[in-house]
């Protein structure tokens, strides 16, 4: 991408019409440029698959997969403390590329390639874990139930952290023995593909075993319907995820959903509204609230509801919103003017609905200003969707069991908060709550990499990834028995 002055790990006449099949060989159907939302500027040009293409990149995946799991598992585990390396050793001109190419501010950029470095890291180490068990069986007979890989997992990964939610399907499924076929969002393929194709690439990875293929649809369901390819890891829309799911079940495939639906924070009336506010205000507009985790509801206590109102609209004036590259501003633009537009009607769909607009609502280019609504309940827009932009939506409750009964009005949600001195009533609170992760005293977007991440309903089908979820994702039973000698039978 030449971000960088010093000689760098990004070269876009590598990549530029091609597909990553370990050594930049395959040229692609199509091409298409990559435009940085906050300027406009062309940063490079990637290739574009076709169903032939991806169908290609799935035969080379699958034929380098199988000396890959015979490796042993230090071989492997030595390829991601190298690519961890790697990612430190390029930090500064990986964060500025995606900063760039993602409309970010830089701390984003930088936050992506830190938890890149904590997934290689902990791919290495599934490798040396255990791989199964022994189990109880009669005498004479040894009982084994044992981890094996898929084969080849096909990854299919959005525009918002694309490095984050790329690696953390790519890392494990690749530790744990199987190949990857990795299709990035077109509108992010370098964030989201070839920062890890050359990283892997450096560290040595076997060739074949990661294919990176940008595309649109059409390459993307001819790898949900690949026979060869026995798992679909899906970051993204639920109106696409409940595609690949139907798609996937079609095919009898495994699927792992990481999609969105409604994240509630809840405020209490004891809560302290400075601090309140800022969690607030965090949720709802870091990364311009393209965050699948993002504060889409803030539900607050009547009684504190003026003082948080207030203190929000405060904030929506004076932060700055521009290139968030440029190191001057706290939100960026969005990441092009279809998501703009989509998020544009939600919002005055939602005012003509009856919400009341606090603050915000106007953008200029791709930069929307943040934005405060009021009023908001069940039946209006920014109430049951996912606005998938940078609003702080305020609904006001009365009571614990009002703010619950308020917070499951949905299908799901991935995330959920609750903010209060009182823990223990946060706690009771947050137990009830129809989310994946719950976080007393913060805000909803948080993720360790340690954790299982994921959601019931539209926040992911009920799924996990990361943490102790990685090794049942990636990898299915065996289960394996051995005798001495063959039994006398009845037949």
């Amino acid at each position: 991408m030449g971000m960088s002055e010093k000689p760098g790990l990004l070269d876009n006449r590598l990549w530029a019409g091609k597909a990553f099949d370990g050594a930049w060989q395959t040229t692609l159907s199509g091409e298409r440029n990559v435009t940085e939302p906050a300027t406009g500027e062309v940063l490079g040009t990637v290739g574009i698959a076709s169903a032939a293409d991806m169908q290609a990149a799935i035969g080379r995946a699958a034929k380098a997969q199988g000396a890959w799991a015979a490796q042993g598992p230090r071989e492997r585990a030595a390829v991601f403390h190298r690519a961890a390396s790697i990612f430190e050793q390029h930090f500064d001109e990986l964060a500025l590329a995606i900063a760039r190419e993602t409309g970010a501010i830089l701390p984003k950029g930088q936050h992506e390639v830190r938890e890149a470095i904590t997934l290689c890291h902990l791919a290495a180490a599934l490798p040396m874990q255990a791989q199964g068990q022994v189990l109880p069986s009669t005498p004479g007979r040894l009982s084994i139930a044992r981890r094996v890989p898929h084969g080849v997992v096909g990854v299919i990964s959005p525009f918002n952290f694309p490095l984050i939610l790329g690696l953390r399907s790519v890392a494990p499924a690749l530790a744990l023995g199987n190949a990857v076929v990795l299709k990035p969002d077109t509108r992010t393929p370098v964030s989201g593909g070839f920062i890890m194709a050359r990283v892997f690439e450096e560290a040595g990875l076997p060739a074949g075993l990661l294919q990176v293929v940008p595309g649109d649809a059409e390459a993307g369901e001819a790898l949900v319907v690949d026979e060869r390819v026995p798992m679909i890891a899906f970051t993204g829309s639920p109106t696409v995820g409940r595609r690949i799911g139907a798609l996937a079940g079609q095919h009898l495939k495994k699927v792992s959903l990481e999609l969105g639906g409604a994240n509630n924070l809840i405020i209490l009336e004891d809560a302290d509204p400075d601090a309140a506010a800022s969690a607030a205000a965090f949720g709802a507009w870091f990364h311009q609230g393209q965050i699948c985790m993002a504060s889409n509801r803030i539900l607050v206590h009547e009684s504190i509801a003026d003082a948080i109102l207030q203190r929000l609209v405060g904030k929506a004036t004076h932060l700055p919103v521009g290139d968030g590259a440029s190191g001057q501003v706290a939100l960026g633009p969005m990441i092009d003017a279809k998501q703009l537009e989509r998020f544009d009607r939600v919002i005055h769909d939602s005012i003509q609905q009856g919400a009341k607009l606090e603050a915000g609502g106007t953008f200029h280019g791709l930069c929307y200003q943040p934005t405060v609504l009021s009023g908001v309940k069940p039946g209006i827009r920014s109430f049951d969707e996912e606005p998938f932009g940078p609003v702080a939506n305020l609904v006001t409750f009365r009571t614990d069991d009002e703010a619950v009964q308020l917070a499951n009005t949905s299908q799901g949600g991935l995330a959920a908060a609750v903010i209060s001195p009182s823990v223990g009533r946060a706690m009771a609170i947050g137990q009830r709550l129809r989310a994946g992760m719950v976080h007393i005293n913060d805000q909803t977007v948080n993720d360790e990499c340690t954790n299982p991440f994921g959601g019931p309903g539209v926040g992911g089908n009920g799924g996990s990834v990361g943490g102790p979820a990685d090794i049942d994702e990636y990898t299915q039973w065996q289960w394996i028995t051995v005798k001495d000698t063959v039994p006398q039978f009845p037949f």
